[in-house]
């Protein structure tokens, strides 16, 4: 799976993300609506991880599903 394909199927796949990212608001996965930059983003913001950590950890859950 892509991220383009996230997207497209983000109203489906919010709800994986979500397991993983207990922490994160609603308001927040609205305004991620799939989009990987605004993803990692917020999971450094709210974990208090370094970019590239975050940027693994949504690659990594993206590759998995």
């Amino acid at each position: 799976m892509n991220w383009d394909q996230v997207e497209g199927n983000w109203k489906q796949l919010k709800g994986k993300a979500q397991a993983k990212w207990g922490d994160i608001t609603d308001d927040e996965w609205h305004s991620a609506e799939g989009r990987r930059e605004e993803l990692v983003g917020i999971v450094q913001e709210k974990y208090g991880k370094a970019k590239d950590e975050a940027e693994r950890e949504v690659d990594s859950w993206m590759n998995g599903l």
